[in-house]
């Protein structure tokens, strides 16, 4: 699963397996917890981020949702700049 991005402790991953695993989400880790993220609505799917780590990965989401559709699209991975 490669790496999309890294900040506040959180690691941005993106399983590159079609449309067959939609919709489109990434995963989330964060210490010992998880959680994978609806792209186009910001929602978590599951997992048991904390709140704050979901409240920066909401505004994460919402900074590249377009970018990170792309990548779901293509499947042509892009490292992404962190939340500042």
């Amino acid at each position: 699963m490669p790496v999309l991005s890294r900040f506040y402790g959180l690691v941005v991953k993106m399983l590159f397996l079609g449309k067959e695993h939609n919709p489109p989400h990434i995963h989330v880790i964060y210490g010992e917890y998880i959680g994978a993220i609806d792209i186009r609505t910001g929602e978590m799917m599951e997992g048991d981020l904390p709140n704050k780590a979901l409240a920066m990965m909401r505004e994460w989401v919402g900074m590249h949702r377009e970018e990170l559709l792309n990548i779901w699209n293509t499947q042509e991975f892009k490292a992404l700049p962190p939340l500042e």
